[in-house]
């Protein structure tokens, strides 16, 4: 494992794993489950969007764990991930869930995943979620820092420019049009090869 200094914090829908939520919606035909922080940048309000959708429908955990149970990595992903851990410590940023997360992270090997928790009714509904603390991924960036680490960020999303911003470098990671135009500080990476050369540009001008 990599003795680096520097913190690689990357998000894991969109980066690693598919999106769980347009997952959910395709395979239960609700279009409005599709929407992400891409399109959503609150996330409280994508939340409750989200919980209020499954309820309206009759969906509980089980659902969508059986939906998640059917993905995998994104093509490349378990490749490119293990790349990087043996330059940097590797640390997954994501708002997903841990109920959520387990399957795929197997699958990834087991990274280390800091997100957040879901409170599950009796029947396998889901009641409610819990955020471990406002814009998580930024205040981790901040944590490490004071920690004494420099850290290099990827994210796809709205959710995710506060982390890059923070971050001693931040890297976009095939993210949609309107991100891209808002953040233009950002370097842009369209697969993993590109982004593998941005991390090392990203480790030879901070560490330099």
């Amino acid at each position: 494992m990599s003795q680096s200094p520097v913190i690689a914090c990357l998000d894991l829908e969109g980066v690693l794993v598919p999106e769980i939520w347009i997952n959910v919606a395709e395979r239960t035909g609700i279009e409005a489950l599709r929407a992400t922080t891409r399109d959503i940048p609150d996330y409280d309000v994508l939340m409750k969007q989200r919980l209020g959708i499954l309820d309206e429908h009759g969906l509980g955990i089980a659902d969508i764990q059986d939906v998640i149970g059917g993905m995998g990595p994104m093509p490349g992903a378990r490749e490119f991930l293990d790349w990087l851990r043996e330059r940097l410590e590797v640390v997954i940023l994501s708002d997903t869930f841990y109920d959520f997360a387990e399957p795929l992270m197997r699958q990834l090997g087991w990274p280390t995943l800091f997100c957040h928790t879901l409170e599950i009714a009796g029947d396998g509904r889901i009641a409610n979620y819990h955020l471990r603390l406002p814009d998580p991924k930024r205040q981790a960036v901040l944590a490490f820092r004071g920690l004494a680490f420099q850290t290099i960020a990827t994210g796809d999303s709205y959710n995710d420019t506060t982390m890059l911003a923070e971050a001693d470098a931040g890297i976009l990671f095939c993210p949609p049009d309107n991100v891209v135009e808002e953040f233009p500080q950002f370097p842009v990476a369209r697969d993993y090869g590109a982004l593998r050369a941005e991390f090392e540009a990203a480790l030879e001008r901070i560490t330099s």
